[in-house]
């Protein structure tokens, strides 16, 4: 993973390098998400679990963070004689492309206050130039 912008820009990035550089998601996650894109029906936690063939709790870490970045959905389903169960499946990608946009967009409105702040400190703290006679 790259470790500055200058990196990031210059590096070849697929469109799935978005959620490790925005999100700071793992390859797990990325393997995890991919499994819920491609399923034809939710899944629950035990079903990822054994299609990237790791521990439930080490499925489940990564759903939660998939969850929590907005780019899966947890469904309840309830049993006829009780009781529930959940399944996770992708959030529309309109959905989590606008919201991407969006925190790019705040992102760049803050680089670029931070950006004029850095003028302006450096800018004022410059000695006065002399004039220049021409004479």
């Amino acid at each position: 993973m790259p470790d500055s912008m200058a990196e990031y820009l210059q590096a070849d990035m697929e469109c799935e390098g978005l959620l490790e550089c925005i999100h700071g998601l793992k390859q797990l996650d990325k393997q995890v998400f991919r499994t819920l894109v491609e399923s034809p029906e939710p899944l629950t936690v035990d079903d990822v679990a054994a299609s990237v063939e790791r521990e439930r709790s080490t499925a489940y870490r990564a759903v939660q963070r998939l969850l929590q970045s907005g780019f899966i959905q947890k469904e309840q389903v309830n049993y006829d004689q009780g009781g529930y169960y959940h399944v996770y499946r992708p959030t529309d990608p309109d959905e989590v492309a606008d919201d991407m946009q969006r925190m790019l967009n705040d992102w760049y409105a803050k680089m670029g206050t931070l950006i004029q702040e850095f003028r302006d400190k450096y800018d004022a703290d410059e000695p006065p130039q002399e004039a220049v006679s021409t004479e």
